[in-house]
């Protein structure tokens, strides 16, 4: 089973602040939920939270006239927004007439039929937005918004959380589903193409329900697995004309579809920052994931001391999924193709591994005597029980205990390396949340799928009464780190 996040695309002609849009939404501290996936992720996606509502929000690069190519570049970039997105935020500017641009996007962006919110931005800069003035562009509902002031974004909010599928979980089935991503020309279509031929038989093979994942249903001992294939993921400022521009959407969608993700890199061209940004999206999505070197038949005198030379440095530069195994590859010689299938369905049992509540329970006793977490004075975090979630694809636990706000991520990261030394999770991220305990149910709440508002109260007024207590002591005991 694979949990789904909707997507909303944001789409619009050049400087209608489509980006400032963005920023309002993520930077929204009281309700947003927002976490940028990896060390070098630009601004271009991220993933947020409403009313228990998560979804992908895609900030796309401005469309603007490109001569000749005008026409292709509209009509690419909204076909491929409607493919893959599940909603589209059309923005115009409150103060500029409708422009010709407004008029070609709006139409492509109707005729894909999904659910199309016209957002009138910067409203702050006329007396009273004009709707009849938009009327003529077709769409419903209209959006008055202001970034800076963040008038209009509750509402826009509400509405689109009103109309976005829920975060659902595939009809459940034995299918592996394992999708290739990277940057162009790292050989994914090539080992797609070498995966799918050296198998015991193919299942069938069929075009994607987007125009850009190219998928193919292989048995490999015994077990069907679908392989995706998508499309170069380019760096922002690289980003050509027309469906290019959609890349990032296009990888979602495929990271979202995916238990297990293979991140290519060229072995002539390693430790690229953009390898590390796909990486950090598919840690932050929760999937599988596996390293692979391709082309290792192109480098000069490769052997087995050159492999053992680079495999430190590489894992160096991906030392924030240290959990993701490394592997060199060939597609043309089919150097180690076949050990990704079976990579891939160790990591798959990894992700479907549970461990018994009473057994976590003697787990955690044992880690936290033999390091306590720290806290402030008379507030030291106590972790009392845990549990395994159940019903999440990715592994997921929660600790129930008093003061946890006091946590410190060091230690977050304490607890997850032994818990790894202890069980494995080989190849898959693990989510830990910590849960004050006398604010919860029996059982407590789910910081992924509950409503978390009297939590977040309690820790808000917890931390104006830690302010006040403080006042008269020196500064640097507000922080115990």
């Amino acid at each position: 089973m694979s949990k789904k996040l909707p997507i909303v695309a944001i789409v619009g002609r050049a400087n209608v602040g489509k980006s400032s849009l963005f920023n309002a939404i993520l930077e929204r501290k009281e309700a947003i939920v927002a976490r940028e996936a990896g060390t070098t992720r630009d601004s271009i996606t991220a993933k947020a939270s409403w009313k228990e509502q998560d979804f992908w929000l895609v900030d796309t690069a401005g469309i603007k006239d490109a001569e000749d190519e005008f026409e292709f570049t509209i009509q690419e970039q909204i076909l491929q927004a409607a493919d893959s997105a599940d909603v589209i935020w059309v923005v115009v500017e409150a103060d500029i007439p409708i422009t010709e641009e407004d008029r070609r996007v709006a139409k492509l962006a109707l005729k894909s039929r999904k659910p199309v919110f016209l957002v009138i931005n910067k409203a702050d800069k006329v007396k009273k937005p004009d709707f009849a003035l938009f009327e003529r562009l077709g769409i419903k509902p209209m959006i008055a918004t202001t970034t800076t002031q963040n008038k209009g974004i509750d509402d826009l909010l509400d509405r689109i959380i009103s109309v976005i599928p829920k975060a659902s979980f595939a009809e459940a089935d034995d299918r592996l589903r394992i999708a290739i991503l990277g940057r162009p020309n790292v050989g994914k279509s090539l080992l797609f193409n070498t995966l799918a031929k050296k198998q015991q038989a193919i299942v069938a093979d069929k075009a994607g329900t987007t125009r850009d994942v190219n998928r193919t249903a292989v048995k490999y001992a015994g077990r069907e697995i679908e392989l995706l294939d998508t499309a170069g993921i380019r760096r922002s400022g690289k980003i050509e004309v027309g469906i290019e521009r959609f890349s990032v959407i296009r990888a979602i969608a495929a990271i979202e579809q995916a238990d297990v993700c293979l991140m290519l890199m060229d072995a002539n061209e390693l430790n690229v920052a953009l390898d590390q940004k796909i990486a950090g999206m598919i840690k932050e999505a929760g999937k599988g994931l596996i390293l692979v070197v391709s082309k290792w038949d192109a480098v000069e005198g490769k052997d087995a001391f050159t492999r053992d030379e680079l495999a430190p440095r590489i894992k160096h530069s991906y030392d924030f999924v240290p959990w993701a195994p490394l592997i060199f590859t060939s597609s043309i010689t089919g150097h180690n193709v076949t050990q990704l299938f079976e990579l891939a369905q160790q990591i798959d049992e990894q992700r479907h591994k549970r461990i018994a509540t009473p057994e976590l329970n003697r787990w955690l006793k044992i880690v936290t005597d033999k390091h306590p977490p720290a806290g402030l004075k008379n507030r030291a975090p106590k972790l009392n029980y845990m549990v395994q979630e159940t019903d999440n694809p990715t592994p997921a636990f929660k600790i129930f205990g008093s003061h946890s706000l006091f946590v410190h991520w060091s230690y977050r990261r304490y607890l997850e390396r032994n818990l790894r030394e202890s069980y494995g999770f080989e190849g898959t991220p693990i989510q830990i949340w910590f849960i004050e305990k006398h604010v919860t149910h029996k059982h407590g709440v789910s910081p992924t799928k509950a409503d978390n508002s009297a939590l977040q109260r309690h820790i808000k007024d917890k931390k104006a009464r830690i302010a006040g207590d403080n006042d008269d002591k020196p500064a640097q005991t507000s922080n115990p780190y």
